[in-house]
């Protein structure tokens, strides 16, 4: 079969596990003259929930709602949380930042390179130190400031703003604003925080410093989903880097962005693919 990346899709579900599922949707796929590319499941003994991935090729294109219409009985069979994705179609994403640019900075140059599959359609900040870099990529920038006074309107702009740019993931890249309960219920599932692993030892501000009089030996980061529940939302990915006893703060702190830049990256860009899935306080990624 010939095909062009245009007419690459994939599927992603969820349901309770029972026999015959991987069948029900391989059938579907020869039905429709579809070529598996890539399949990839779990069950989860646990919970009971089936997780699949399947990546595949048409030899003539088809919308995701064209594909839904046409998949949603075998999805009823099966008591299925199900999606369709175009493999061709960015993600478009919203990336927000405060006064620490290392993450924004990185996410720019990956998107621009193609090395993320995502068109970042927008920056928004509660203070404008990275309007120029936002601008140097053709990107737009929102300033929406955040006072105690001002948060319900700033979260309405936000949303708003979500709604017209037809936003698929908002990236939180060290956005030191906590946002409301309402707002992480309505972006569920479509917005990812990143944040240093020395939670919940040590708090507050000059975190690494604090992690420097202790003495430790590893720093990470953590990329996960947000929720109403600070920094306790389904981790996407975590990584960490080994320090020698004899550096300083600053070095820490180097190393912590560095970090943080590839770890949100990889998070991102799973979730862009379509890899990563929720399984309650948890998260079945596919390699």
């Amino acid at each position: 079969m010939t095909t062009t990346p245009e007419h690459q899709y994939a599927l992603t579900l969820s349901c309770p596990d029972s026999p015959g599922i991987v069948h029900a949707v391989t059938g579907y796929l020869l039905g429709i003259g579809g070529d598996i590319l890539d399949s990839q499941q779990y069950g989860d003994r646990q919970s009971g929930i089936f997780f699949l991935r399947v990546h595949f090729a048409l030899g003539r294109p088809m919308t995701p709602q064209e594909l839904g219409a046409e998949f949603s009985d075998t999805a009823a069979r099966f008591s299925m949380t199900w999606q369709f994705h175009d493999m061709a179609a960015p993600t478009r994403v919203l990336v927000m930042v405060s006064k620490y640019g290392h993450c924004l900075n990185d996410l720019l140059f990956r998107a621009a390179t193609g090395a993320l599959p995502v068109q970042i359609a927008g920056v928004v900040s509660n203070c404008r130190d990275f309007e120029e870099l936002a601008g140097a990529h053709g990107i737009p920038f929102h300033h929406i400031p955040v006072t105690p006074e001002t948060k319900p309107e700033a979260e309405r702009r936000l949303l708003d703003l979500v709604a017209e740019e037809r936003i698929e993931l908002v990236v939180l890249a060290r956005y030191m604003q906590i946002l409301s309960a309402d707002v992480c219920k309505r972006l569920d599932g479509r917005i990812i925080n990143i944040h240093h692993s020395f939670l919940p030892s040590f708090k507050g501000a000059r975190p690494y410093h604090q992690a420097h009089t202790r003495g430790v030996k590893l720093i990470g980061a953590t990329a996960h989903y947000v929720t109403a529940d600070l920094d306790e939302g389904p981790i996407i990915e975590q990584d960490v880097v080994r320090v020698r006893h004899d550096a300083d703060p600053r070095h820490l702190v180097a190393l912590g962005r560095d970090i943080e830049n590839t770890t949100l990256a990889r998070a991102v860009a799973w979730h862009a693919e379509h890899r990563v899935l929720l399984n309650g306080t948890r998260t079945v990624v596919f390699s």
